[in-house]
């Protein structure tokens, strides 16, 4: 799974052809961690309609405050350079499919 950053985050999020599906992540976190291979699963099974991605947020405040995100995991749904979709908190792929199929 990818990582993005402050500098890349326009790039690589906005910019982007796919649908993106941030994972605003922080090393602290245990949930955070436990996600991680859902995200990891979910990007290789649906990688021809979604871009999983994640962003430290201790490492990228500039992205983390614009976005407003206090809690983690925050996942965040862009398309088309747009926010459609927020969620918080940890979830199991199954779940996080159903909430995401409205925007893929």
């Amino acid at each position: 799974m990818a990582e993005v950053t402050d500098a890349t985050f326009a790039e690589e999020v906005i910019g982007a052809g796919l649908p993106v599906l941030v994972e605003f992540t922080a090393d602290w976190c245990p949930p955070c961690r436990q996600m991680a291979p859902v995200l990891t699963a979910l990007a290789a099974e649906e990688a021809d309609r979604l871009r999983v991605v994640q962003l430290n947020v201790d490492a990228n405040p500039e992205t983390t405050n614009a976005y407003k995100v206090l809690s983690m995991p925050t996942f965040m749904v862009f398309r088309d350079g747009e926010p459609v979709k927020a969620m918080v908190g940890a979830r199991p792929k199954r779940r996080l499919l159903e909430e995401l199929s409205d925007v893929l």
